[in-house]
């Protein structure tokens, strides 16, 4: 079998091709910040751009550089870059491609983070952005829109944006397009086959997997990334740590695995909960009735690890759930192989203005599961205790 028609999971785990110079079975962690080149005429050559290798650990190094190679190649992108957090990573895509008085067409709902960067730093720079919908994409774009974002599926609600729609779209208008693709990992979606330009992970969660490191990556054109690598590590700075890179690739070894009994898990958690009479509802695109569904379908391979619910009886019912959550740590972040809780609405999105957060869906009464690798039973064991400790003081009118 060639190179290029080996699975995902044999890409992933073989990524770490022996080191050619010491022929260690697996990447060394390079713990240097800065590289010999030997000759005037070769460091001039280097910083011209004008030959290949490394310089300086900021700008990159090998063992993050093996991180990069296999995040591209299970993308289908030509290059990737890898930084030291998810919003550097889109901080760096952003800085890079963007010009002042460009406009930028969201389709939300966005992390908090994020949205505050288009709502209050970006304006800054003359980079103007609005939310849209998706049937106004088209208009738009027509109207001169430069760029659109869209994360898929969205945080927290789970919305699904139709990717080939948005690369077509794109394309025909000359605009960029970058997706956030942290919840659904290459092995879930690859935003490039549906001629997405750029996509974006934190790799903090699922890349990572197990919620010891901080790091982002981008991945896409190598033209894109090029200038995304000057501006993002050389005059920014977003540089990950080298023992983060290893750690990464560790993680990516294992991330077919995961992805299956983080999807299997989800599925039954979203289950459950949809029967419950004390959940007013939950957010799965796996579940027919899923706005999104069909489009979701036909764009992951499963439906994700990523479950959120609504309770009846608002932040009040909120707060005693995640309160009496035994196994399912209450705590940000997602995509660790431990189940994670998080109340959106006061944690990761509490700097989107209310009504903005209400025009979302980022209501008082919902969570947002993080569905871990733990044996199922025991999930939903947690989760119906919980529930048993939470009383609606009041009937509900909505």
């Amino acid at each position: 079998m060639t190179e290029n028609k080996k699975r995902f999971a044999t890409r992933a785990v073989h990524s770490d091709r022996p080191d050619p110079v010491t022929g260690a079975h697996l990447t060394p962690i390079y713990q240097t910040s800065t590289f010999a080149y030997g000759s005037f005429e070769r460091g001039a050559a280097l910083f011209a751009g004008d030959e290949e290798g490394y310089i300086y650990s900021r700008i990159g190094n090998p063992t993050t550089r093996r991180f990069e190679e296999t995040v591209a190649d299970l993308e289908g992108m030509e290059d990737a870059v890898a930084f030291g957090s998810g919003m550097a990573a889109i901080s760096a895509v952003l800085l890079t491609l963007l010009q002042p008085d460009t406009e930028v067409l969201l389709l939300g709902p966005l992390y908090g983070g994020t949205e505050a960067l288009f709502a209050e730093e970006l304006p800054k720079m003359g980079v103007r952005a609005r939310h849209v919908e998706d049937h106004e994409l088209e208009a738009g774009l027509k109207a001169g829109a430069g760029m659109v974002y869209v994360e898929t599926p969205t945080n927290p609600t789970l919305h699904i944006h139709d990717l080939e729609q948005i690369g077509r779209l794109c394309r025909k208008y000359g605009a960029v397009s970058v997706a956030d693709s942290t919840f659904s990992t290459p092995w879930l979606t690859r935003p490039a086959e549906y001629g997405i330009d750029i996509a974006v992970h934190s790799a903090t969660k699922y890349l990572g997997g197990h919620g010891d490191l901080m790091a982002g990556v981008a991945a896409g054109r190598s033209e894109h990334m090029s200038a995304v690598r000057m501006a993002g590590l050389r005059h920014y700075g977003g540089t990950p740590g080298r023992f983060e890179s290893h750690l990464l690739l560790r993680g990516l070894k294992t991330l077919g695995l995961r992805m299956e009994r983080h999807c299997r898990n989800a599925a039954r958690v979203a289950e459950f909960l949809n029967g419950h009479d004390l959940v007013k509802r939950v957010h799965w695109p796996g579940f027919a009735g899923h706005p999104g569904h069909e489009v979701a379908a036909r764009q992951m391979r499963d439906f994700g690890g990523m479950v959120s619910l609504e309770l009846r009886g608002g932040r009040e019912a909120a707060a005693r759930f995640l309160d009496s959550l035994g196994l399912f740590t209450q705590a940000v972040s997602l995509g660790d192989v431990c189940s994670l809780a998080t109340h959106p609405a006061s944690t990761t999105h509490q700097l989107v203005p209310e009504a903005e957060r209400q025009r979302l869906g980022v209501t008082e009464a919902l969570v947002r599961l993080s569905v871990g690798i733990e044996d199922a039973r025991d999930l939903l064991a947690d989760l119906e205790q919980a529930l048993e400790q939470v009383t609606v003081a009041q009937p509900e009118h909505a």
